[in-house]
């Protein structure tokens, strides 16, 4: 009887799991952060996206508004920095363009007004081994010109 009791221990001891816990927890924890790290900055750069696109737009329509070119690039740069302000997005670097060149067609012919918002973001703040400090987001938006309203060309 006392080797049979004997025998269950030997095996207990030697098929323990002590210390597994930590090996796992070892392994699996830095996986787990850094698929938390990448959700975020996919998030946050699809989010980026949808606030640039919506600031092209504005900037589009604020630029369609107007009878010149140069009142145009103005009013397009005006609209795309308070958009993006008011949205939340901190670029590090932003640069808008404007094709106005539909704002000299004579009154009566349909005209385009297309604005490209460039926009550079920053995910440096997330400390992912390999992921770049920034990434550039464009995004453009046209606007229909009132076809009969008058134009200072």
């Amino acid at each position: 009887m006392n080797a049979l009791h004997r025998a269950p221990r030997r095996v207990r001891r030697l098929g323990g799991d002590e210390g597994s816990a930590a090996v796992e927890a070892a392994v699996i924890v830095p996986s787990l952060i850094m698929f938390v790290c990448l959700a975020i900055a996919g998030g946050r750069l699809v989010t980026s996206g949808a606030k640039i696109d919506a600031a092209a737009q504005d900037a589009a329509r604020q630029a369609s508004l107007h009878r010149t070119a140069a009142a145009a690039h103005r009013g397009a740069h005006a609209a795309a920095e308070e958009s993006l302000h008011d949205q939340g997005i901190a670029c590090a670097s932003t640069s808008v363009s404007v094709n106005a060149s539909a704002l000299s067609v004579p009154v009566g012919q349909v005209g385009t007004v297309t604005v490209t918002v460039t926009c550079t973001v920053n995910l440096s703040d997330l400390l992912l081994p390999g992921m770049p400090g920034t990434r550039t987001l464009t995004s453009t938006a046209t606007s229909v010109v009132d076809q009969y309203r008058q134009r200072g060309g």
